[in-house]
């Protein structure tokens, strides 16, 4: 068995409208590593996928697999599964027909297919469904089929095109699990895609975050939650998501702090020697905090905290979201979201903050992120 190692070098994909649906896009994919791109619809994820998969023309760049460059090989001669979206099952034949339908093509001694059809049913949990015909299965049965399609395969690298967007929130976690499992059962290369960022942050080893055709960032699950890039992936990684603010960072002396909200931010010498490093002057910056991260202040304690009131206040069982009007020094009232776990509060307010209560708030330093105002890139 050869290394299931994938490097795309400048792939790109300009459709016949001059629409340019994948600009250079560069990666490398190590043998059995989970890959997951991710981003919102159109951003040119499911292409790549199409591309690596054969179904799509490449239309500049070169794509290997193993060390063969396969831009001009056959999708069948590719060594790779897909799982696509809809289970692409024929309605017509038994599970066991649909799964051993490949195998039976390549002219495999029958009990071959046998066996490598009844293996992947016993890791899928779904040998009691083999004589049953697809119309009657659930969506999530009928998903483990179209894997187990993959799985008998063989195949040196699994696709799989938001294979969960048609089943229903609690199915959908069980079925991540269940591809969790999966994947340390059969040892291959996975590339994922979904538009989904719960899915990517648990499946992946690497997240690969996607915009308007371009890479915006590549790294762990840990990596682009705590480091993002730039605006895009803040708000993209993590629910709800990160508040965004107008704030000024100010030179002092030989220290640096941020201005926001009328509240004082200290930042963590790191980012002042960071800052220092790229000899940054004061300006106009944008700042990020995520949800779980804003600080609560008791009145009396307020001297450095923000104001704000509740406008909704969302009971999520095991905490809290709810949604601040705070007043900023120029233009309208600001909306921030913040999230507090329900075993933190006071028994009268674990059902909800009542609207219009006044709330006090700050930023620990360490927590927030920098962003230039006009690239939107990550200052640090």
């Amino acid at each position: 068995m050869y290394m299931a190692t994938l490097s795309l070098k400048n792939i790109t994909k300009v459709y016949e409208n001059q629409v340019t649906a994948v600009q250079e896009f560069n990666l490398e994919i190590a043998d059995k590593e989970f890959i997951v791109l991710v981003g919102p619809s159109g951003c040119g994820k499911s292409t790549t996928l199409r591309m690596i998969a054969g179904l799509e023309q490449i239309s500049g760049g070169e794509l290997y697999i193993g060390d063969r460059l396969v831009n001009d090989v056959e999708p069948k001669d590719r060594d790779i599964a897909m799982v696509f979206q809809s289970y692409a099952l024929y309605p017509h034949m038994t599970v066991y027909d649909n799964m051993a339908f490949a195998l039976k093509l390549r002219k495999l001694p029958k009990a071959e297919i046998d066996r490598r059809v009844n293996e992947a049913a016993e890791i899928l949990d779904i040998t009691q469904y083999l004589k049953r015909k697809p119309k009657a299965l659930s969506g999530g049965q009928r998903q483990r089929v179209a894997i187990g399609r993959a799985i008998v395969r063989e195949p040196q690298v699994f696709l799989m095109d938001e294979p969960l967007s048609n089943l229903d929130a609690k199915l959908r976690n069980q079925m991540r699990a269940e591809i969790i499992k999966l994947r340390q059962r059969i040892d291959t290369t996975f590339i994922y895609v979904t538009h989904d960022q719960t899915e990517a942050m648990t499946l992946g080893d690497r997240i690969v975050i996607m915009k308007d055709g371009f890479v915006q960032q590549v790294g762990t699950p840990q990596e682009v939650f705590e480091h993002p890039i730039n605006v895009f992936v803040a708000g993209f990684i993590g629910t709800p998501q990160m508040n965004f603010f107008d704030a000024t960072l100010k030179k002092d002396g030989e220290g640096y702090y941020v201005l926001c909200c009328g509240v004082k931010v200290e930042l963590p010498s790191q980012v002042q020697e960071k800052l220092k490093a790229q000899n940054a002057s004061s300006q106009s910056i944008i700042m990020g905090i995520r949800p779980e991260h804003i600080n609560f202040v008791a009145k009396e304690h307020a001297d450095n905290a923000a104001r704000g009131n509740v406008d909704v206040s969302e009971m999520m069982g095991s905490e809290l979201h709810l949604h601040v009007s705070a007043p900023q020094e120029e233009g309208p009232a600001k909306d921030v979201v913040m999230r507090i776990s329900t075993s933190d509060l006071p028994d009268n307010l674990r059902g909800g903050i009542p609207y219009g209560t006044e709330l006090y708030f700050n930023f620990p330093g360490h927590l927030v992120h920098l962003f230039n105002k006009e690239t939107e890139q990550n200052l640090i």
